[in-house]
């Protein structure tokens, strides 16, 4: 449908907001039609999702007007926005997982009876289940669902309130490839039926594949707005950063030091007392990047937080820098001058309710006890070096942590851990969920340590990352490592048949 005699059904007319001293929507003018799927595409902290919240009536705009299906719209809760045909599903879901897929559908929903007609509901759910595609059962327990059929019980209470525009924040953000496939046809489902689709999203060939229309966003403005038939990822990443994305340098060109971080028959038990990690033997040297690439679940998890002194070993030995390290102690860790980048920013990385500063200090506070007290001038001039070191974008360093974007999280994160210069670095998915501008940057710093000597462990699931920067990439499938393999002699197929569990041997 071309988009010049498509219905308007969204029309945001110089729409503002702010937080103290951060305009995070600056005069935004956006249009969203009927029937199409549009992608709002940035950086994290580009602004939109605070745009999309503004539309859903979670934040009051400071500025503009808002119009839906042409009769101009104030929206002071969700609840104005539901009864105007809008949903929300967020990343972070809002369902109670004690409750049944059914419950979590009609809690809250309109209905003018007394009593509620849980047998009417049900019909209209199996209904709506049948008509778009989503088929869950209605009478199972939301937390015995997996992430993908939660998902589905999100888009579902959103349709059940008869939402015609709905937004998607980070849809993809938690789901397996798979999952993602069943998410996106269910979406095509939707705008073939009318449904006006707003899609958030940083990731490139995803907005690609689902998106009829893409408005780039950048530092709170709209830079530009693309038919997806019209443009490419390069075109795109260079829109979202404001500048052409550099090309990530080859690993195989440094030369290897001493052993600086060395595993010997590591075993690590999962939650459900499974062992997870079998027998790992790895070894880093100085000014190398070690990738370890798996499909989730093969315990890298676990090998992180045996590294990071979160969870106890069943066996093994670790050395740094020919040092034996003590596990189950994060403070040995941190004592050992091991960087610890977690894979969840958000829960193990850092305290969200405390300030920037507090994050900052975290690991070493104890260097700013004065006499038993903390020096709090010292801290904030700590603070302010590393923020403006980092280029990390808060309001201040006294602002919560919750308030920065998840790319500025894990610029926080990297403050931390990197600016004394570790010897060695364990980055778990240190660029999951975020956007190409931020990936670039923690790229450049992980690389900018490995040039001065550092040993670093990669783990990640992307194996795009792992092929950019590794100068050797190991293989774990099952707890166990399947190949190490330098990086002139790995290619995607090998690599790929070793994370199926295809190999003649295992290290």
């Amino acid at each position: 449908m071309s988009m010049s005699t498509a219905k308007p059904v969204v029309e945001m007319k110089g729409v503002r907001k702010q937080f103290l001293d951060v305009v995070a929507n600056d005069d935004i003018n956006l249009t969203i039609y009927e029937g199409e799927i549009c992608s709002l595409l940035g950086e994290n902290g580009a602004g939109k999702t605070t745009l999309m919240n503004v539309l859903f009536g979670y934040y009051a705009a400071d500025g503009g007007e808002i119009r839906v299906n042409g009769e101009k719209a104030v929206f002071s809760s969700p609840k104005d926005a539901i009864s105007r045909g809008i949903g929300m599903v967020h990343q972070h879901f809002t369902l109670v997982p004690s409750q049944t897929v059914l419950e979590n559908v009609i809690v809250g929903s309109k209905d003018n009876s007394f009593f509620l007609d849980v047998n009417k509901a049900k019909e209209k759910l199996l209904h709506l289940q049948e008509r778009f595609g989503l088929p869950v059962d209605p009478d199972a327990k939301v937390w015995t669902l997996p992430i993908g059929g939660q998902q589905k019980v999100e888009i579902l209470k959103a349709l059940f309130r008869d939402a015609r525009i709905l937004i998607l924040d980070e849809p993809t953000a938690v789901l397996t490839p798979r999952e993602s496939r069943e998410l996106f046809k269910t979406l095509r489902e939707l705008a073939q039926k009318g449904h006006s689709i707003v899609f958030i999203s940083h990731k490139l060939n995803e907005v690609m594949e689902i998106a009829d229309r893409v408005v780039i966003l950048r530092e709170g403005r709209i830079v530009d707005e693309k038919k997806t038939s019209e443009t490419d990822t390069k075109e795109l990443a260079n829109l979202m950063v404001g500048h052409e994305m550099g090309t990530i340098r080859k690993g195989a060109e440094r030369k290897p030091g001493d052993i600086l971080l060395e595993i010997r028959n590591l075993s690590v038990y999962n939650d459900k007392g499974l062992e997870a990690v079998k027998g790992v033997n790895l070894e880093i040297r100085a000014g190398t990047i070690l990738g370890l690439a798996g499909i989730s679940g093969n315990g890298q998890r676990e090998l992180a937080e045996a590294l990071f002194g979160l969870r106890m070993p069943k066996d093994g030995k670790v050395t740094l820098c020919s040092e034996n390290f003590s596990f189950g102690s994060p403070r040995a860790a941190v004592k050992a001058n091991m960087a610890r980048i977690p894979e969840d920013r958000m829960s193990t990385g850092l305290l969200l309710e405390l300030s920037v500063e507090d994050n900052l200090i975290l690991e070493n506070h104890r260097r700013f006890l004065r006499m038993g007290i903390l020096d709090h001038a010292e801290i904030a001039r700590y603070s302010d070096r590393l923020i403006e070191d980092f280029n990390v974008k808060t309001a201040g360093r006294g602002v919560q942590a919750q308030t920065l974007s998840g790319g500025n999280l894990q610029k926080l994160i990297l403050a931390r851990e990197l600016h004394e210069n570790p010897m060695v670095i364990v980055a778990a998915q240190p660029t999951r969920g975020l956007d190409v501008g931020a990936i670039e940057y923690v790229h450049g710093r992980i690389l900018e340590a490995c040039e001065r000597g550092a040993a670093v462990f990669l783990i990640s699931e992307d194996l795009d990352e792992i092929f950019s920067l590794s100068d050797n990439i190991a293989v774990i499938y099952e707890g166990k490592i399947m190949d190490v393999l330098p990086i002139a002699e790995a290619t995607r197929e090998r690599v790929g048949l070793r994370m199926s569990g295809v190999n003649t041997s295992c290290a």
